[in-house]
């Protein structure tokens, strides 16, 4: 084959050509500091560039996003706890305090106060939020855990799903006239002038603590499985027995049926069933009793819980430091339409209206009646296929019952002090009365409230040492709740560390499989450069020979 000069030129552009273009990307290299810049360079370090770079993405996300947030949560509900169990505490030692038979009525002054303070304090620890999330609330994230203010224009519709384990007894004092006494009327009023210590008595008397005080007059119903009954054919469980209040009364009603107290009619009447609206408590009578205590589940049966015992009644009235309903219990709520002066619009039949027409009552959480209970945890992706919950709900802590202790004790404390202020009253008034028929009186009055100060402060005793056990528990509550916080903050702050080096893992790989040695490619340029010159060189000698300079 006959090489011309033509060839040889040709060649030596194509040569000199692909020295440039060596050049050339290993100077993209160096200003790049990366081996490829389009997937046709190498295809392979290419597609293992986009997994590394996946990995890497998904990983800050776990370790720079997802985790710190994970912590900030738990941080928060921690904190919150913490406060929650610092009142507890202090509720402990008011209870401790007061279960002091020998206190003065100034000293038992203060400690209804200090539990009256604490009782505020406890549920709004409850409402702390993160990024504008309540934290104790489950997926209603949005919903404060207890109201923000007074509320009086939604009625709650709410059933308490309790057990044979709800019923408690209390004494109760029964003071008669005496919570009437006055100066002015002690000798004049037949029924004040007339006590004397034998009609001061005590009741036991059996009782639901409910949820909440101030409930609606709407007669509450109790539900429960009856021994020996029968069993639905529709649904296969057991049919409930029916039982309604027979009346809503305030704890200091008097007057047919119910003289001289609520209390003490239920105590006589075995078959009676009364609420009380003002203290939330629905008293039942020995028999009802006797019928609650024989409930019990039957272990053959899945379907449904025998031994649980409903109560469905109705709220309208909410303070700002009450617990929302529908955070707790199966629920229906429904908000009225009211006037400019907070008034409800009736209408024609002097029913009030809902409001929103035609929509029906909000209803919350009716799976609770059919025994299925949604935890409502909220997780957060952490790691690879790894999940952890970072929020506690509000039954691990925020106990519906820590408040109604307090509204006991509180109750309990502000009748012995009455009392006490009773008895300095009448014995001033001895001091100073100079009538005989008058001093029969007030000595006949002063020795029933002697005999009912002796009661009240023997069952406030016996009230504030329960008192104790229950704040003790609800503290033991708490501090599991820390507890199981503290371990899922334990079991992030491992799993962050191996996100951590993960991260370094997957960042080293991937730029190992990217980057540039830029020694070597430093060295690899200087030769190609070197190359590329001598390249010119030699073209530029050899092309300058032609057949002409032979001839």
């Amino acid at each position: 084959m006959r090489i011309t000069n033509k060839i040889m030129q040709r060649n030596s552009l194509s040569n000199i050509n692909d020295n440039k273009v060596l050049q050339d990307n290993l100077t993209t290299q160096m200003s790049t500091q990366k081996k490829i810049n389009r997937a046709s360079d190498d295809p392979v370090i290419a597609i293992r560039a986009l997994r590394l770079r996946s990995n890497v993405t998904e990983v800050t996300q776990y370790y720079s996003k997802n985790i710190p947030d994970a912590e900030s949560w738990l941080k928060i509900t921690e904190d919150a706890l913490k406060s929650t169990s610092s009142v507890v505490t202090s509720m402990i030692e008011q209870a401790t305090r007061g279960s002091n038979g020998d206190l003065t009525s100034e000293e038992r002054k203060i400690i209804v106060e200090q539990l009256k303070a604490l009782g505020e304090e406890v549920y709004k620890t409850g409402d702390a939020s993160y990024a504008g999330r309540y934290v104790f609330t489950g997926y209603r994230t949005d919903t404060s855990l207890s109201f923000q203010q007074d509320t009086k224009n939604t009625t709650y519709n709410l059933t308490e799903q309790l057990d044979k384990t709800a019923i408690d007894q209390i004494k109760h004092v029964n003071i008669g006239a005496l919570s009437d006494w006055t100066n002015a009327n002690y000798a004049t009023d037949a029924n004040v002038s007339a006590m004397n210590e034998t009609l001061v008595s005590t009741a036991d008397v059996y009782r639901f603590r409910l949820a909440y005080n101030d409930i609606d007059e709407v007669e509450p119903v109790i539900e429960y499985v009856a021994p020996g009954a029968a069993t639905d054919p529709a649904t296969g469980k057991k049919v409930r027995t029916s039982i309604t209040a027979d009346d809503t009364v305030l704890s200091n009603s008097t007057g047919a049926p119910y003289t001289p107290d609520p209390y003490t009619y239920v105590s006589n009447n075995p078959d009676a069933v009364l609420l009380v609206k003002d203290t939330g408590e629905l008293l039942i009578g020995k028999n009802v009793y006797d019928k609650m205590m024989a409930t019990k589940d039957d272990p053959t049966s899945s379907l449904d819980n025998e031994a649980e015992i409903r109560i469905t009644y109705e709220k309208t009235n909410f303070t700002g430091n009450d617990l929302r309903p529908e955070h707790y219990y199966a629920c229906k709520a429904t908000t009225w339409e009211t006037d400019a002066s907070g008034n409800y619009v009736l209408d024609g039949g002097g029913n009030k209206i809902p409001k929103d027409l035609p929509v029906n009552p909000i209803e919350y959480n009716q799976d609770y009646l059919k025994g299925v209970v949604d935890k409502q945890s909220i997780e957060y992706d952490v790691g690879f296929n790894q999940t952890i919950r970072v929020n506690s709900t509000a039954d691990e802590s925020y106990n519906l019952g820590i408040g109604r202790e307090v509204d006991d004790l509180v109750s309990a404390l502000q009748r012995v002090i009455n009392l006490e202020d009773l008895k300095k009253n009448i014995e001033n008034k001895i001091a100073t009365t100079t009538d005989e028929t008058a001093l029969g009186y007030l000595k006949n009055q002063l020795t029933a409230t002697e005999k009912a100060l002796t009661f009240e402060k023997d069952t406030c005793q016996k009230r504030f040492e329960k008192g104790i056990t229950s704040f003790q528990g609800f503290l033991d509550d708490t501090s599991l709740a820390i507890t199981n916080v503290g371990t899922r903050s334990s079991k992030l702050e491992l799993i962050e560390s191996r996100m951590q080096n993960q991260k370094t893992t997957f960042e080293t790989l991937k730029s190992k499989n990217e980057d540039i040695d830029i020694t070597e490619v430093a060295i690899h340029l200087s030769s190609a450069e070197l190359t590329y010159s001598a390249a010119l060189q030699a073209t530029g000698k050899i092309i300058q020979n032609t057949l002409l300079s032979y001839l």
